[in-house]
């Protein structure tokens, strides 16, 4: 059997191959073969019959100049071994399923001159993917790829890429540097010298007419990815374990991205700046950035906006891990004007596994508004690998999922939460009108912003909080040692009607409300605990566990618990929805409250240990005759006293009550009403308060049914009953999903 070693020439530029013989060759077979098929340890082997057989993939090396159109073939091996740099007027076509392996060290790179063109025809199934050569690769192993081209920069025009020597720079932003895709670039960065290391993929002026889409550096030395200028846009982008940064842009970059995953970076997760000598020079980098995912840590911020940074617009940037989200210093005068200047804009910043250090940002300038937090899902699956990067890409894992995520900002759409993640209510989250939030069953959201953080659903908008009686959603405290008032609340606005007008504003959280609809719908509310509410504005504005302004008839709102609130535990403000197996213990005021012309029902209340009020209703604190008058039918109450303000506490103007099956323990006051309160005297006496009947088991020592003077005494009917279902203990629809009863 023969071996034939040849040489193609490629323009300038060399491949040398190890080839197979012809498939006409024969071998006799009685010669020895080698275990792994390769006659005498030289041969490619053979077959049973003895036919030559092209065993072994053929090696190519790579190295100097492209001066014709080349195309690789993907069933063979390249070796890397020096520079490759296709020239000016020429391309270089690389398939689907092609490996590069380098073995020269800092000499070697693949460059693609001004005005030369790089085909790289990845797919999902068959990356190209250009690596180390080395048998135990690492880090800055060789360079990386290198495109220089002939769009604008802030640098000029002519100028020479920091490594590689290539020109680039020029007028033409649509410039067209060719089509990368499915590109898999690894052990990149091999370095110069301190200010002179490559990055994973380089992009020197390349315009517009480029496509750069699904490429990864995979623990490049320096920097990911990194555009300098230039117009190319970049999407579905992936960069992890980066030496430096792990993605950068500047000198004028005006592409935009999509679809960036960054993870293991060792400095920002994004670097994006204008020009490190004038952070004023034009073009400004400008970029829209959208769906974007840092995983850190990252010693200099997720995002790092720096000398003079630009105009950025980003929407949905998923952060987790990180103890910096947005990095700015403060000696960075142009890059603090620009923000100054809302130049810098970012909606839907979601902070996930924040550590105990963590800062969304270190600007010490004025606009802190900058930045709007929200629910994010980043590149695709918040810190997990997103599905779009599955198949081409490594050091991808779902194991990154986050734990924990901050909650805060708006719901502009139709958001649902994840009963395996733990949420940390920094802010107000409010969901805005037109969107929708869903909780699942067994969500928890722990609060740690004190009077800040509040969930509200505005007029229009809708909440589904669909716990269960094993798994109900809980809303709590954050702190190590939870108590009253260390949170707001939920907070809901309707368009129903109530005696306070139309479009008013709630007292808590700034949402509009009231309206001409009873039957609005504001979603669906079931098993619902919430806990340690009420934190304090002044002394006449403090969250309430739950409240609800104006809210219609069509929204469900059964089986919910304020538990420790430090103000009221439920409030109706108006509207029209039913309240069905509530539960308030251990209210720092009132433990359920209704209001305002609130016209719905209520079955099945269990209520202990409040401070005031068992129940407090009212018609109007400014006018007790306002309409529409609160009109309400209750039905199996359990009030657990002692209550400083009476089981019933029938206030400003009260309205017209019916309640059935009523039971209270241990109260010393059964029905307040104050003799000075004229248009509550005056219903009462129209017999527009009928209760019957209502037991006091265990009364207080100084106990009195009611201090009501005028001449009706025929209200209150008198009788055994069991109230919420077991008198003064647990009723068996609490069972499971309460705390607090017993």
């Amino acid at each position: 059997m023969k071996k034939t070693i040849f040489t193609l020439m490629l323009g300038l530029s060399t491949m040398a191959f190890v080839a197979s013989c012809s498939d006409d060759d024969t071998i006799p077979t009685n010669e020895p073969t080698c275990s792994d098929g390769i006659k005498n340890g030289t041969e490619t082997g053979v077959d049973c019959g003895g036919t030559c057989t092209a065993c072994e993939s053929e090696t190519a090396e790579l190295n100097g100049d492209v001066t014709e159109n080349t195309t690789l073939d993907a069933s063979k091996s390249y070796s890397l071994t020096g520079a490759y740099v296709v020239k000016s007027g020429f391309s270089l076509t690389i398939p689907a399923g092609t490996t590069i392996k380098a073995a020269g060290g800092t000499a070697a790179f693949v460059g693609v001159e001004r005005g030369a063109q790089i085909f790289i025809n990845g797919t999902a199934s068959a990356p190209v993917i250009m690596t180390s050569g080395a048998a135990s690769p690492a880090a800055g192993d060789w360079g990386g790829l290198v495109i220089a081209g002939d769009a604008p920069t802030n640098k000029g025009a002519d100028v020479t890429t920091e490594v590689g020597d290539l020109t680039y720079g020029g007028s033409n932003s649509s410039d067209d540097s060719g089509d990368i895709t499915y590109l898999r670039v690894e052990y990149t960065g091999a370095t110069f010298s301190n200010d002179k290391e490559f990055n994973g993929v380089s992009l020197f002026g390349v315009g517009s007419g480029t496509t750069f889409e699904y490429v990864q550096s995979f623990n490049g030395g320096d920097d990911g990815i990194e555009f300098f200028g230039g117009s190319v846009t970049g999407n579905n982008l992936v960069s992890i374990g980066s030496g430096d940064d792990s993605i950068d842009f500047a000198d004028g970059w005006v592409g935009s991205g999509s679809n960036w995953y960054i993870s293991g970076g060792a400095k920002a997760g994004i670097e994006g700046s204008n020009n490190g000598d004038d952070g004023n020079a034009t073009p400004v980098t400008t970029t829209t950035l959208s769906n974007i995912t840092v995983v850190g840590p990252v010693s200099e911020g997720a995002l790092y906006f720096k000398e003079g940074g630009g105009n950025f617009t980003i929407d949905n940037f998923y952060i987790s891990g990180a103890d910096l989200g947005i990095k700015v210093k403060d000696t960075d005068v142009e890059a603090n004007a620009r923000i100054e200047a809302d130049d810098l804009a970012i909606t839907n910043i979601q902070f996930a596994d924040t550590p105990a250090e963590f800062s969304a940002t270190d600007f010490v300038g004025i606009n802190l508004d900058f930045y709007t937090e929200g629910l994010a899902t980043g590149a695709g699956n918040g810190a997990a690998a997103p599905d779009w990067a599955a198949g081409w890409t490594t050091g991808l894992s779902n194991s990154a999922a986050s734990t924990q995520q901050n909650l805060a900002g708006e719901v502009t759409g139709d958001v649902s939460l994840d009963a395996s993640i733990e949420y940390i209510l920094t802010s107000g989250f409010v969901v805005k009108t037109g969107g929708s939030l869903t909780i699942p069953a067994g969500t928890l959201i722990k609060a740690t912003g004190g009077t800040a953080a509040f969930v509200g659903v505005e007029r229009g908008a809708q909440i589904f909080i669909n716990g269960t009686a094993s798994a109900p959603v809980v809303m709590t405290s954050g702190s190590d040692t939870p108590a009253a008032g260390d949170w707001g609340g939920l907070v809901i606005a309707g368009n129903a009607a109530t005696n306070k007008g139309v479009d008013v504003t709630t007292e808590v959280g700034d949402l509009t409300y009231g309206g001409t609809e009873n039957d609005d719908d504001s979603g669906d509310i079931t098993y619902l605990r919430v806990e340690y509410t009420g934190a304090t504005f002044s002394n006449d504005k403090e969250f309430n566990g739950v409240s609800l302004f104006g809210v219609g008839s069509g929204t469900k709102f059964e089986n919910v618990e304020s538990y420790m609130g430090g103000d009221d535990g439920i409030e109706f403000f108006g509207g029209a929805v039913d309240g069905i197996n509530l539960v308030s213990i251990g209210s720092g005021d009132d433990s359920i409250d209704f209001a305002d012309g609130w016209t719905g029902n209520g079955t099945n209340w269990y209520i202990k240990d409040g401070a005031k009020a068992g129940i407090e209703g009212s018609n109007n604190g400014d006018d007790g005759d306002a309409t529409p008058v609160t009109t309400t039918t209750l039905t199996n109450i359990t009030v657990v006293g002692p209550v400083s303000e009476g089981a019933l506490y029938f206030k400003e103007g009260g309205g017209s009550f019916t309640i059935t099956n009523f039971y209270t323990s241990g109260v010393d006051l059964g029905v307040k009403v104050k003799d000075t309160d004229v248009e509550a005297g005056v219903r009462i006496e129209a017999n527009a308060l009928t209760i019957n009947p209502i037991q006091f088991d265990s009364p207080a020592t100084d106990f009195v049914q009611t201090d009501y003077t005028g001449a009706n005494t025929t209200f209150i009917t008198t009788g055994d009953n069991t109230g919420a279902g077991a008198g003064a203990a647990e009723p068996t629809w609490a069972a499971g999903w309460t705390v607090g009863i017993n």
